[in-house]
């Protein structure tokens, strides 16, 4: 018999998670209100203690008019253009700062994954060497994320954040010096594996920083506003996934690659700039205790929570099968659609083009059919990428612009994975385990990027198309599957 889901108007019981008494969340919800005082505008209006006490949850979630109706009003009614709340989460000074941090950090990151990816390949011309690549970049992610939650639960997030973009800054300039000196080039056999090595840095430096980036949104607008701030969130990534790209094809067109990694130095300074313009958000809720026994007692918590070990689950299966056509797409692009970098970089413009547009539309919504939101976009995502893959094959004279429009959907469907997932996680988790939940999530694009390193080692056997086009078929049969047999995850709000 399936337990009842936590309604966001009922407050908690004790039974919750471990099971925690009122006595603690009445201290959780003192502690957390001082720490929303300090990213609140002063114009937000204080909601009644009442209501506070009975949002459903610890009562960490800022006042806000936004919960109550007007602008942002949600309940008790259909949806209506005049109950759109699009852009609520801009209302908080913090949420603005950070994601200028975001917009900096995302740019450097996509700009990263075209050029890398191009580099990789026209010093190798292998699949496989893109799949070690993507696996130099996502192992420390699965070593180090767990503790990057312990981090993001017992540090002040700023700093972390802070030291995070500041070293990834260190890492690109450093590539970039060896691209400009020569020591990685084409003459110099091997020298591609400097790439490893960075990418390896980079991995550690996101494996114990994003934990933190991830669990920091929450305290920053609390759990109503929740959805909305992480859809908007996730329309900054897209956004920078449709403007980074366009630009990079041309650098390396007119300037060299080295050009490229000097941008993304910039980039992550700004982000670095915008952090520490932050007021301090959130309280550590680990003291005295060592790293190894937090992580044990997040994974126990994780093991008791049902539904949040099925949300982890099903963000896993859609990444693994999803996530390898990211790494893989130049050797779609090249050897069978025959377009060039600034082919390459259109198409992941219209990708982003999609990505945004479903962001929009998520951060418009009200918190109702989350769950099953999340498996329909998983269903959205495999069958764009089986027509995406498969275009040449069955109309070949139409393939290129065939891949264009599937593409579109393929950014609809990622955001859905991206957006639902997240929000569905730090909706039904207790903020002391917050950070090291959002570690799990992290740590699983890790465990992905072996499905990565296959789907490369197929694409040298049996061709792209097949390698990843038949992970999207069996993406299609899973979430037909989750969607008929899976109600704990389809009914959650």
């Amino acid at each position: 018999m399936q337990p009842p889901i936590r309604d966001e108007r009922t407050t908690p019981s004790a039974g919750d998670g471990n099971g925690s008494t009122q006595e603690a969340m009445d201290t959780s919800r003192a502690r957390e209100a001082l720490a929303a005082a300090s990213v609140r505008t002063p114009s937000a209006p204080e909601a009644p203690a009442a209501a506070d006490a009975g949002n459903g949850h610890d009562g960490s979630a800022p006042p806000s008019a936004y919960s109550q109706g007007g602008m942002g009003g949600y309940r008790g009614g259909p949806v209506s253009f005049r109950n759109l709340r699009t852009f609520t989460s801009f209302k908080y000074p913090a949420f603005r700062l950070f994601y200028g941090a975001v917009i900096g950090q995302m740019a450097a990151m996509n700009m990263q994954m075209v050029a890398r990816a191009l580099l990789v390949y026209e010093l190798t011309g292998s699949g496989f060497a893109l799949s070690i690549m993507a696996l130099g970049n996502a192992a420390p992610m699965l070593f180090f994320s767990l503790f990057g939650g312990v981090i993001a639960d017992r540090v002040e997030k700023k700093y972390v954040l802070l030291a995070g973009q500041a070293a990834s800054a260190v890492v690109s300039l450093v590539v970039a010096i060896t691209l400009m000196t020569g020591l990685m080039s084409e003459e110099r056999s091997g020298s591609w594996l400097l790439l490893v090595v960075a990418a390896l840095v980079q991995g550690t430096i996101m494996g114990l920083m994003m934990p933190s980036r991830q669990a920091m949104i929450a305290d920053i607008v609390g759990q109503e506003e929740l959805m909305n701030a992480v859809a908007l969130n996730t329309f900054g990534m897209n956004a920078m996934r449709l403007l980074a790209p366009v630009p990079v094809g041309f650098i390396i067109y007119f300037m060299g690659y080295d050009a490229v990694y000097f941008v993304m130095t910039a980039m992550y300074i700004m982000a670095v700039l915008f952090i520490w313009l932050m007021p301090k958000v959130g309280v550590g809720s680990l003291r005295g205790r060592g790293a190894m026994r937090d992580v044990v007692d997040g994974l126990r918590y994780v093991k008791g929570e049902r539904t949040i070990l099925m949300v982890l689950a099903v963000i896993f299966v859609v990444t693994l099968l999803s996530m390898p056509y990211m790494m893989l797409l130049p050797a779609l692009t090249e050897d069978v659609l025959g377009i060039d970098e600034r082919g390459y970089g259109f198409l992941l413009m219209v990708s982003g083009i999609g990505a945004m547009l479903g962001s929009i539309v998520l951060a418009s919504l009200p918190n109702k059919k989350r769950g099953l939101m999340l498996i329909l976009g998983s269903l959205v995502l495999g069958v764009a990428l089986v027509g995406m893959f498969f275009s040449a094959s069955w109309l070949p004279g139409y393939a290129v612009p065939l891949a264009f429009g599937f593409i579109f959907f393929v950014g609809i469907g990622q955001t859905a994975r991206m957006t639902l997932g997240n929000t569905l996680l730090q909706y039904y988790v207790q903020d002391e385990y917050r950070g090291r939940v959002m570690s799990l999530m992290m740590m699983e694009f890790g465990l992905t990027s072996f499905g990565v390193v296959f789907a490369g080692i197929m694409t040298d056997v049996i061709g792209v198309q097949w390698a990843v086009g038949g992970m999207a078929i069996l993406l299609i049969v899973f979430s037909v599957y989750a969607t008929l047999f899976m109600p704990r995850i389809t009914k959650l709000d």
